[in-house]
């Protein structure tokens, strides 16, 4: 038998047992009780409220700590364990190194500009690395749907990540936008850094021009803060929900249990792709950004 005819057979038995479970149990009708944006809703574990501001503990905050975490104690580990023939941890470490180092850094600031940043842009790549990574592992934070084990209530595995709540991406973009505005300050002085938006070649236009091109530039600044945010925000809570759905959500959505055994390979898929690409991904392009950003501050020219 050869193997297109394999495949075939194979394709062919898998829709046969697609159909033969849509025969068996048809359809339920529409879960109006499954809520599938409950999963990424935010229910209080420890209650704490100071001043009027609730500080209180959930699932977001358990994922930053061990986001940070990781971060944290994966550095620590490898600088007390580097070796001169390394092990495959330390040799994916050193390529992560070199990444942040070479690439994200070395290759859009200077060299003193690069020492003086590397530290933060490392931590930035590692620690959302680590956040989106850890968001695709199953953990015991579902609190709304717990499970009995022997009379006891534990919480459902579930997966979710602190990046994909929008307020971790904006809080990591403001720290961002404040520190290059800052370098750039520092670096040329309050007004040479608000003339340095202006690009070169317009000193001879009039003064109107000027400050129309000077208005789109501001607007250009505050507008990283949405596209920055987002694009990591947005990417990732999609990710989350395509797996949510693909893997069994739609079809507890439509009380179908045909379309979870048809939509579950698919989900498979998506989470290598995000797992595998995404996650990092995300990532390099924010912290790549950031050090254009910071670069671009500090540069002579627009």
């Amino acid at each position: 038998m050869s193997r297109k005819i394999k495949i075939l057979l194979g394709v062919g038995v898998y829709f046969a047992v697609i159909i033969a479970i849509g025969l068996i149990f048809g359809s339920d009708g529409k879960n109006e009780s499954f809520q599938p944006q409950n999963e990424f809703k935010l229910e209080p574990w420890v209650h704490i409220k100071i001043a009027g501001i609730d500080l209180s503990i959930n699932k977001a905050v358990l994922y930053l700590v061990l986001a940070s975490a990781a971060t944290v104690a994966t550095m620590v580990w490898i600088s007390r364990r580097m070796a001169d023939k390394p092990n495959r941890v330390q040799t994916a470490v050193e390529l992560a190194y070199d990444l942040t180092r070479n690439n994200i850094t070395g290759g859009n600031l200077d060299r003193t500009m690069a020492i003086k940043w590397f530290p933060f842009l490392a931590t930035l790549f590692f620690w959302i690395w680590f956040s989106n990574i850890i968001g695709y592992l199953p953990l015991p934070t579902n609190t709304e749907h717990p499970v009995d084990i022997l009379g006891v209530e534990v919480p459902a595995f579930a997966l979710y990540a602190a990046t994909a709540n929008i307020s971790i991406p904006l809080v990591l973009t403001l720290v961002v936008w404040f520190s290059y505005h800052y370098e750039g300050v520092r670096h040329k002085g309050f007004f040479p850094y608000l003339k340095s938006w202006l690009p070169s070649g317009i000193e001879d236009m009039p003064f109107a021009f000027k400050a129309f091109v000077f208005v789109i530039e501001c607007i250009s600044h505050f507008v990283r803060l949405i596209s920055l945010s987002v694009r990591l925000f947005a990417n990732i809570l999609a990710g989350h929900l395509l797996l949510l759905f693909m893997g069994g959500g739609l079809a507890v959505l439509l009380g179908l249990a045909a379309l979870g055994a048809l939509t579950f390979p698919m989900a498979f898929v998506f989470f290598v792709f995000e797992v595998g690409l995404v996650a990092t991904l995300q990532a390099f392009i924010f912290s790549t950004l950031s050090a254009i950003y910071i670069g671009g501050a500090v540069a002579e020219s627009h």
